[in-house]
């Protein structure tokens, strides 16, 4: 029920998860549903811990605490990406499940043995998910999604970019964007990484 939860959700959005929809999705009577479960919130429930439990957890054996929570920044990156939708959902549960409370148990776990206190470790859990939740947000509303998409789209602007009304602009398109190798995406582990050495200063 939950996987099909998800597969309505994928397609057209949180506000579409309905017992109604939900029960077309399984080929099923809507009616039929409550007899597994009460009401639609304890779909929305499973839901945020089924995309919790996608997630890698961080290794609490890595050497390096950063190793660790990069694995699982990426981790939920990807997962997120997929189901971006989640994004709202995920903060808003009043009843979290097993695989969310085991989740964040994980990260904290991480940042506490890797000498974080309390107050420092709830703060880079903050930051960090601020900065994957807001990533994912912007990249799933950009109108290029691969390397060609961006060249495209780079071309596209540089036909109306003037050198001399705008110079910064068109050097970083010609300079940077459209250079062989280039993905935008890579930005994502760039910035990561400087949120991580920058926890890594205030850790002491």
């Amino acid at each position: 029920m939950l996987e099909a939860a998800i597969r309505v959700a994928d397609s057209g959005g949180v506000q579409g998860i309905t017992m109604r929809k939900v029960a077309q999705e399984l080929g099923v009577e809507a009616m039929s549903l409550y007899h597994h479960v009460p009401n639609k919130d304890t779909i929305l429930d499973g839901v945020v811990d089924t995309v919790f439990a996608a997630i890698d957890l961080p290794d609490a054996e890595c050497d390096d605490w950063r190793d660790a929570i990069r694995v699982r920044a990426h981790s939920a990156r990807a997962v997120l990406s997929r189901h971006s939708w989640a994004l709202g959902l995920m903060d808003s549960r009043r009843n979290p499940g097993s695989a969310t409370l085991r989740h964040h148990d994980a990260v904290l776990g991480v940042l506490r043995e890797a000498g974080f206190t309390p107050a420092m470790a709830v703060h880079a859990v903050s930051l960090i998910d601020s900065y994957v939740g807001g990533y994912v947000l912007q990249e799933s509303n950009l109108p290029a999604t691969t390397p060609g998409d961006v060249g495209d789209l780079a071309q596209d602007i540089l036909e109306h970019v003037s050198a001399d009304e705008l110079p910064y602009l068109r050097e970083v398109i010609v300079g940077h964007a459209l250079q062989p190798g280039y993905d935008h995406a890579s930005e994502f582990g760039y910035g990561l990484d400087l949120i991580l050495d920058a926890l890594e200063a205030r850790r002491g």
